[in-house]
């Protein structure tokens, strides 16, 4: 018996490519032959020939802070959503050469919508004037975005829910320098253990920021002998900002 000779054109595309091998295994299948030994792994890539090309999508990129303030919009990825009147995102200069970040919350910030509202933001607000800047040249938020009752800390899985995005925050802004107020802010975003009575008035790197752990404006309230400890730390960051002291 005369065989006939299998014609292939060279292929143009990879459609063409599949449809000329299809037709030759359909000319092999009707001259007799069964199959060919295959492994399930070349079974699987060649099922995934026949599917179509699906560019691989990009990371989500931030533009502004509002795009990641609209992600958190109706947020209820942990408890704290439970107990919240409106979130406090944060607020200040997109483009701050430093960034203060709090642990979290109270009730005035819930009210108002806006961090470091109560008595703690107003001693806040002198540290910042003793800068020599003003809330609208430096940018202000929290570890978490809602209100901690009774003035209690973020429990860890609060704090890692929201993390991502203070980190998309920073990414965005940029600063020189991070001042952590408090143990709990200082923890979280250095990931230690370790106390703020052994972190606070030195740098830490952050992703090649800096940052300078010190007291809480709340603790120093109540504790107001704190205040001439965090003014030294807030005068090393004001030397490498290049802040007149």
């Amino acid at each position: 018996m005369v065989k006939k000779k299998m014609t292939m054109n060279k292929p143009e595309t990879a459609s063409d490519l599949l449809k000329t091998l299809r037709e030759s295994l359909l000319e092999l299948q009707r001259w007799g032959y069964k199959g060919f030994d295959c492994s399930s792994r070349s079974l699987e890539m060649l099922k995934r020939w026949s599917q179509p090309y699906e560019k691989p999508l990009r990371p989500k990129t931030d533009i502004n802070l509002e795009n990641i303030k609209a992600d958190l919009e109706g947020c209820k990825r942990c408890r704290l959503s439970r107990g919240r009147t409106q979130l406090v995102f944060g607020q200040g200069n997109s483009k701050a050469r430093i960034v203060f970040v709090g642990e979290g919350p109270g009730y005035e910030e819930d009210q108002s919508g806006l961090p470091f509202a109560g008595p703690a933001g107003k001693l806040l607000d002198r540290i910042i004037a003793a800068m020599k800047l003003n809330r609208n040249q430096v940018y202000i938020c929290n570890i978490v975005k809602c209100r901690l009752a009774n003035n209690r800390q973020p429990q860890d899985e609060e704090s890692e829910t929201c993390l991502p995005f203070l980190k998309r925050q920073l990414a965005i802004i940029k600063p020189e320098v991070i001042c952590t107020l408090g143990a709990c802010a200082t923890k979280v975003l250095l990931n230690t253990k370790n106390p703020l009575g052994r972190l606070r008035g030195r740098f830490h790197d952050y992703n090649g920021i800096q940052i300078m752990p010190t007291y809480h404006p709340a603790y120093l309230l109540q504790y107001p002998e704190n205040k001439r400890a965090t003014w030294e730390d807030i005068k090393k960051i004001m030397a490498l900002l290049g802040l007149p002291l």
